[in-house]
């Protein structure tokens, strides 16, 4: 990807109806739809509405990114907002739309419901209840690792082209207490980290909290698809191996970054780490099901 006339080139563009004037971006937003997330649902909204609303980029779930606004002219997609003394950003900011439900409340022990009323299985798309002072309590939909890979690409991409630009942050941030997006299951810090050339925060909040297990098994539950082993417990590019669903593991840590449960695994004679809820206990020996390689 490269940026040629405020288009990101390799990325489909779809002109907003809502395109303001010139600006030197000097930060990037980061927003959920809290729409539907049938892809291009909420991109086609954005693109043409008459609520005056656009942005510069949406990214659906599985990784697809449209543009619709150069990165060099105004969009509205921040209201009422400011960073660091700086009032109304967007006259100073890129906008990014990452498709996701929003903030859910839950419709049933295996169900969440959306503010537009749509459900969703609660175990299928691995959604979590959280609470911080920001966001309020919630139940909350994870992006999905091709969403978290997409925005990676488009930020470095961003930054590398862009010298104005100087910091990421999120709708909740530059309109506290108005806005709750992007949602708390959110990598924020470690995606600044990675773009903006810090130490990976998961490497210095580990520390030593690390809790050393006892000699327990997990089988890891990925239905039809695999479960990525990661170097640091972080959603940075950091992917180690791929474990296929139904491999037994054993696990010899575990530790809470970010809100997240991890474990440290080993598997393939490596160490790793995967997100404890793509893993299930084991209690005892069943036939059929593959042991990792140790």
């Amino acid at each position: 990807m490269g940026i040629q006339y405020g288009k990101v080139t390799g990325v489909d563009f779809k002109e907003a109806r809502w395109i303001g004037r010139e600006i030197v971006p000097s930060l990037v937003i980061l927003h959920d739809t809290a729409s539907r997330i049938e892809k291009g649902n909420a991109a086609r909204y954005l693109q043409n509405n008459d609520a005056k609303v656009s942005v510069q980029f949406v990214i659906e779930r599985d990784g697809h990114i449209e543009q619709q606004v150069p990165v060099n002219r105004k969009a509205s997609h921040a209201g009422k907002s400011e960073y660091h003394g700086r009032e109304w950003c967007n006259g100073f900011s890129i906008g990014i739309e990452m498709v996701n439900p929003g903030r859910m409340t839950r419709a049933s022990e295996q169900s969440a419901r959306t503010w537009f009323g749509q459900k969703f299985s609660i175990l299928e798309y691995g959604i979590e209840e959280a609470e911080t002072p920001q966001h309020g309590h919630g139940l909350w939909m994870p992006y999905t690792e091709e969403q978290i890979t997409a925005l990676v690409d488009l930020l470095q991409t961003l930054f590398s082209s862009i010298p104005s630009l100087e910091d990421i942050t999120t709708h909740w941030y530059v309109s506290p207490g108005r806005k709750v997006d992007t949602n708390p299951l959110f990598p924020l810090e470690h995606i600044r980290s990675l773009i903006l050339g810090r130490t990976d925060p998961a490497e210095a909040e580990l520390g030593d909290a690390e809790t050393p297990a006892a000699d327990d098994f997990v089988i890891i539950s990925t239905p039809g698809d695999t479960l990525n082993m990661r170097r640091w417990p972080s959603f940075n590019p950091n992917v180690i191996a791929q474990i296929a669903d139904e491999t037994r593991v054993p696990v010899i840590a575990s530790v809470t970054v970010g809100g997240r449960e991890w474990l440290k695994i080993i598997f393939g004679g490596i160490a790793g780490w995967i997100v404890k809820s793509y893993a299930a206990p084991v209690t005892f020996s069943r036939p059929g099901f593959r042991g990792a390689e140790t």
